[in-house]
């Protein structure tokens, strides 16, 4: 029976291509044994094993873009997740390593790569990170979205696959069985926003501020919070008599129904999100986080309106 470890995580963006991947693997090779490595305290440990995986979390944190003391802990954290990583690939045996990105998949593509066991990276992005370009030149293969990832990784190694997305975002359903599963009513607008699966403060404050008006123009929104904002914009709509127009939830659960109720979506530039974006053709006005390495979420953006070929902006 083949063995294969799948790791990485953090936020939607790393997790669901992560399920997507192995869902895909199960349903070819059916007695396959799948195992996740995650990170403690992150949302793929919720996620994964909802979706039926088990998984283990290592005891990782990433590097504070601010100068903080968290920052000390990150040297000793990557040495014990490096090592219990070591441990896992030890037991389990695995026939190959795939990296998804995320805090855990650094260590645990490092200690497959130093136990001679293949790897594969899985980049989502159009500008690849750093630790995925260094991983890249040891890994046996790299599975890209985007064309011109030459600049980032050897040639003879790049797979232009595409995301992986969930099955359920190829087809949607119809948008009055969506409308009705949402609650929401047929005949009037329906923006869709969403700022990444933990929210967005920007995109979060914005829409908050404009409350009433999409009431008083009849304008419905589905409005995906992120859980540290959730209980914030309840109120706010409760305070301004407004929740039969604006509908806020931390989390959503059923992504097809709200892909196919919209019609205008705004939304981050995470990978994952764009592939989807492409996939769903609805019209989408493009928020990208200044907060992410590289400016990634920019570039991803930029990959959609210039030419292949060119990496200027």
């Amino acid at each position: 029976m083949k063995q294969v470890i799948i790791s990485g995580g953090g936020t939607g963006g790393h997790i669901f291509p992560a399920l997507a991947i192995a869902d895909a693997l199960k349903a070819r090779f059916p007695s396959i044994d799948i195992f996740f490595i995650g990170a403690k305290n992150r949302m793929e440990m919720e996620r994964v094993p909802k979706a039926g995986y088990p998984i283990e979390g290592l005891d990782i944190v990433g590097i504070q873009r601010r100068l903080t003391l968290r920052n000390l802990q990150v040297p000793v954290k990557l040495w014990k997740s490096y090592r219990r990583a070591s441990q896992i690939i030890a037991e389990k045996k695995p026939d190959i390593v795939i990296g998804v990105g995320g805090y855990a998949s650094a260590p645990t593509l490092l200690a497959a790569i130093r136990a001679g066991v293949p790897t594969l990276i899985q980049e989502q992005n159009s500008y690849a990170g750093l630790t995925n370009r260094w991983l890249g030149k040891y890994a046996q293969k790299i599975c890209v979205a985007y064309p011109d990832m030459e600049a980032f990784f050897p040639a003879e190694k790049i797979v232009y696959t595409g995301n992986p997305v969930r099955q359920d975002i190829l087809r949607l359903p119809p948008r009055t069985e969506a409308l009705q599963a949402l609650g929401l009513k047929d005949g009037a607008p329906v923006l869709l926003v969403m700022g990444g699966s933990l929210g967005a403060r920007v995109i979060n404050e914005s829409i908050q501020a404009q409350i009433r008006r999409f009431a008083d123009n009849r304008i419905q929104v589905i409005w995906q919070t992120g859980k540290h904002f959730i209980e914030k914009a309840r109120q706010a709509v409760e305070e301004q008599q407004a929740s039969e127009w604006v509908h806020p939830m931390a989390f959503i659960e059923r992504m097809d129904h709200a892909y196919s109720a919209a019609d205008l979506i705004i939304s981050r530039a995470g990978a994952l999100s764009i592939s989807e974006l492409c996939i769903v053709g609805k019209p989408a006005i493009l928020v990208p986080s200044p907060y992410v390495a590289e400016d990634h979420q920019t570039k991803n953006a930029m990959a959609l309106v210039r030419p292949p070929g060119r990496q200027d902006q």
